[in-house]
């Protein structure tokens, strides 16, 4: 990932050869060497860089040059969450030395006025989430017309979290801008055809090629809604031997918890790790782990750093890493030592667009399949399978059913519509369209309603007429 291109060859201004020193870099990463010269030049760029791979200093150090602390706002820095926000605005903290900069967040979920009042005292330079910056906008106490240079870091994450019509909306308004930098780890269509729209003839930088090292084991994914994802998972765990040992991965300390509780209810042996545990508590843990006594750890990406255990045979992702390259260095844990290793992702509906885009980032082989049978031997679940029609919805909450029956058997669509008022006790806005496909007919019903309209059908005949039902 390093070059042997050294910071010191750039000729950058002294406070940010003293934020470099302050951090104790002295080579370019591949990203930072080809984008800085061409950045500091003035050029737009488009880059595809993945986290960890030195982006955030690639598009940093260009716009720090680039500002004066002047009090006015200069530049413009959008990510999609208010952690990454609050990482790229530390980083160019450090980077800028004693340049006098004042760089401020602008992102959701802290104190609104607090915010408005350190905008309207004045700020060079604003790093902050799409939504935010939109209302301190709105609400005038941030000039988007001033603005000359303006990044956007993590665009594909940002369309898929449903940013892009925001971030539009910004760049509208940004009418003194002269510079853009984009940088994404993958470019479907939608940032492309955006990108050609608000760049002016960009250079493209393309250092995607460095890759982590990808440890040979089976990969799985399972597409299963979040209800039944620990039912999966109790699949998973009654799979192992007495030599196995696991680790799941939560990407919350609250879902650690969840899991923890929920699979020792069942039964489980199971331990938790996250950053609120005492370090004694870690460390009692993890020798507990390592000698075996504890077979199951569920633990986040941060706590599970430093893991080095050879016994690990599987990994499960509870929860699909947001982080890309966090997912190589979960399934890093299995499969050491010429050991057999496993690792299985559940997938729900939300987390499939994050899915894809790890598979293609890493070109993976990840095999989709169900969970995996009961052993011999194990003739219950250890967790119950429950209804769970939420993955088949569309965006208002309705799922499809196809009876086996037509108009001429049903009737109306009034008349179906009502046979599921009257039978399910519901209000008429529960039952969404009704139309006849040939031989058949499909009734949209709201989810939450799904599974009495199935026992309905069951139970009750439409006139004299008993018919079939399926989940589309």
């Amino acid at each position: 990932m390093f070059t042997k291109t050294r910071f010191d060859s750039l000729q950058l201004p002294d406070s940010i050869m003293q934020g470099v020193a302050s951090l104790g870099w002295e080579c370019l990463t591949e990203v930072q060497r080809d984008t800085i010269p061409i950045a500091r030049s003035g050029q737009d760029v488009i880059g595809q860089a993945r986290t960890g791979s030195g982006k955030t200093a690639a598009f940093s150090i260009p716009i720090l040059e680039r500002c004066q602390p002047t009090g006015s706002l200069q530049g413009l820095v959008l990510a999609p969450t208010r952690e990454l926000a609050q990482q790229v605005a530390e980083e160019m903290n450090q980077l800028q030395g004693d340049a006098g900069l004042s760089i401020m967040t602008v992102y959701g979920g802290t104190d609104l006025e607090k915010q408005a009042k350190g905008l309207d005292d004045g700020v060079d330079l604003i790093v902050g989430t799409p939504g935010r910056v939109m209302d301190m906008s709105e609400r005038g106490h941030l000039d988007l017309a001033k603005i000359e240079i303006f990044c956007l870091d993590e665009a594909d994450r940002m369309l898929d979290m449903g940013f892009l019509p925001d971030i539009l909306w910004i760049l509208e308004r940004t009418t003194a801008r002269e510079q853009t930098l984009l940088f994404s780890a993958t470019f479907p269509q939608e940032i492309l055809d955006a990108a050609n729209e608000f760049t002016n003839n960009p250079e493209f930088v393309m250092t995607n090629e460095e890759e982590l090292d990808v440890p040979p084991i089976d990969l799985y994914k399972i597409s299963i809604g979040r209800a039944n994802k620990l039912w999966a998972l109790g699949r998973l765990l009654v799979q192992m031997g007495d030599d196995d040992q696991c680790i799941i991965f939560c990407n919350t300390k609250r879902m650690v918890d969840l899991a923890v509780q929920r699979l020792q209810k069942h039964k489980f042996d199971v331990a938790g790790l996250h950053g609120d545990l005492k370090q004694n508590q870690r460390e009692r843990i993890l020798d507990r782990f390592r000698e075996g006594d504890v077979r199951i750890v569920a633990a986040t990406d941060v706590a599970a750093r430093g893991i080095d255990i050879d016994g690990i045979t599987l990994v499960v992702n509870y929860d699909v890493p947001s982080d890309i390259d966090s997912f190589i260095h979960r399934i890093g844990r299995t499969g050491r030592i010429g050991r057999h290793g496993e690792a299985w992702s559940l997938v729900s509906k939300d987390d499939a667009p994050q899915m894809g885009k790890i598979i293609a980032t890493y070109n993976l082989d990840v095999q989709e399949t169900n969970a995996p049978d009961l052993p011999e031997g194990v003739e219950r679940d250890p967790v119950r399978k429950q209804d769970d029609f939420g993955e088949n919805a569309d965006v208002y909450g309705f799922v499809s059913i196809r009876l086996g029956a037509g108009t001429e058997q049903l009737g109306s669509p009034l008349q179906i519509a009502s046979w599921f008022e009257q039978h399910l006790r519901c209000d008429a806005l529960a039952i969404g369209d009704v139309r006849f496909e040939g031989d058949s007919t499909v009734v949209a019903i709201h989810s939450s309603k799904l599974g009495l309209a199935m026992k309905a059908i069951q139970m009750h005949p439409f006139g004299s007429l008993k018919v079939d039902a399926q989940v589309l």
